[in-house]
């Protein structure tokens, strides 16, 4: 991949300023504008000519992101390739249902209500119907502290628990899902060892401080202790 320098808007950062286990303060630099047309065609023709298995499209909407640009980016991807979508709704508002036919999308509750503009069905209902609305293959939905629920074809849900145990930081734990699913269905092609792993990924991210990479050692560790507290054993804390 070839860094596209812009130099028309500042590189985003996002700094969080924290006393303890407290965050006091979040200080972004951002430039919410659309990129120009000539940027959107080298981050396209990049795409289209990747050797990569996955693709995956993380929209935090500063300015890659929005209706003009999404048709081009999408349409770049190799038909053979794993296509993966997840969209934001924080400070600024991306809609999930921008990226329809994808192979794996990871909306949190929020993010799901938000794009079928959904504030009452329940969490199974909602996730099948924004299932069938995005015309994707499989569907996790991130509920935070009540684990994920996964859709797939044929109406088929299920949900997996939590496996945080002492929750620090979340931030980052929706990227490491979403990094852990993907590897492992382009490696297994089974929804279900994809969430487990996506959720354990997770698991590991809430429990340390600041959005650090999971590395696989981070997650063989997570569970590792699982399994031997399913078996009545005595773990040491880390």
């Amino acid at each position: 991949c070839k860094a596209i320098i812009d130099h028309t808007r500042p590189t985003t950062h996002k700094n969080a300023f924290l006393c303890g286990d407290y965050r006091l303060l979040k200080v972004d630099t951002v430039d919410n504008r659309s990129i120009s047309d000539s940027v959107v065609e080298k981050i396209a023709a990049q795409i289209a000519f990747t050797s990569a298995q996955a693709v995956v499209f993380s929209d935090f909407r500063h300015g890659i992101f929005n209706r003009r640009t999404i048709p081009e980016l999408v349409a770049a991807v190799a038909k053979d390739a794993f296509r993966v979508a997840d969209s934001q709704v924080a400070s600024r508002w991306g809609n999930i249902l921008d990226f329809k036919g994808f192979d794996l999308i990871t909306p949190n509750e929020r993010e799901a209500r938000f794009a079928l503009a959904d504030q009452d069905t329940g969490v199974r209902p909602l996730a099948a119907r924004l299932h069938a609305e995005a015309d994707c293959r499989v569907l996790v939905l991130k509920l935070g502290d009540r684990g994920l629920l996964t859709c797939r074809p044929e109406d088929y849900v299920y949900v997996i628990d939590t496996f945080a145990e002492r929750v620090v930081d979340a931030v980052g734990a929706g990227d490491a899902l979403l990094a852990y699913a993907t590897l492992s269905m382009v490696a297994d092609g089974s929804d279900v060892v994809a969430s487990i792993l996506g959720s354990f990924a997770a698991a590991h991210e809430c429990e340390v401080q600041g959005n650090l990479p999971v590395t696989t050692g981070d997650v063989l560790h997570k569970i590792d202790m699982v399994e031997r507290r399913a078996r009545y054993e005595r773990v040491r804390p880390q």
